[in-house]
């Protein structure tokens, strides 16, 4: 998946000498959650929305050089990488660096989430399954077998949950009739947390992408 195409080089890149006047007008004309600062076009930080409250219009942004935050994603990181990196920070626009260390642009968190969403794992006819088990005792090579013991073909998963020693694990799988796989993995100790037709798997992952363009938008 290349999300280089969708590298957003339109946004403002703040010089550390600017004012605060212009930050502060930028957040509060956009639902952005950070801005990208630059010293002699090279990067050191990010601005937080969050420290809107205590921006003074009438300083610089040197002034809060102490605030910055210092996360970006390079032009070669993964998608995954950047997803993860998005979570991490709760941020909704990351700067990308180029070798040397100058903003190049940024990516905009609806438009990764977007791409993932029309990878084969969402697009191909199939079944998803949410599945449990303890984090020492599970294995993808396992999860793997047991699905092709049944004659039907993995298409993807990954780790969407760790917590208490649980790992929770979803799939996608190349049928829609679930029934003798679940019972395969629930002989296999899995304790099944969801399992359906992708559809509705789909249908509930736009609803939910839905509210976050709702709430990005507020």
């Amino acid at each position: 998946m290349n999300i280089q195409n969708n590298i957003i080089a339109t946004l403002p890149i703040f010089k550390v000498g600017d004012s605060l006047k212009k930050v502060i007008k930028f957040f509060k004309n956009s639902t952005y959650s950070h801005i990208a600062v630059v010293e002699e076009n090279l990067f050191i930080g990010v601005l937080d929305e969050k420290d809107l409250d205590n921006y003074e219009a009438d300083k610089k942004i040197e002034d809060y050089r102490y605030n910055l935050e210092t996360f970006f994603v390079r032009k070669e990181t993964s998608w995954l990488d950047v997803l993860e990196i998005f979570s991490k920070n709760e941020a909704n626009l990351l700067p990308i660096l180029d070798e040397e260390g100058q903003v190049v642009g940024y990516y905009d968190l609806i438009d990764i989430v977007d791409e993932f969403i029309d990878t084969p794992f969402f697009t191909e006819p199939g079944g998803i399954l949410v599945l449990a088990k303890g984090v020492k005792d599970y294995s993808f090579s396992e999860i793997a077998q047991i699905v092709e013991s049944n004659n039907v073909k993995l298409l993807g998963g990954f780790i969407t949950d760790i917590r208490n020693d649980v790992i929770q694990i979803t799939v996608k799988i190349g049928t829609s009739h679930l029934n003798e796989i679940i019972q395969s993995f629930r002989r296999y100790n899995y304790t099944i947390l969801y399992g359906n037709n992708d559809d509705l798997f789909i249908e509930d992952l736009k609803q939910r992408s839905d509210y976050l363009d709702k709430y990005l938008n507020v």
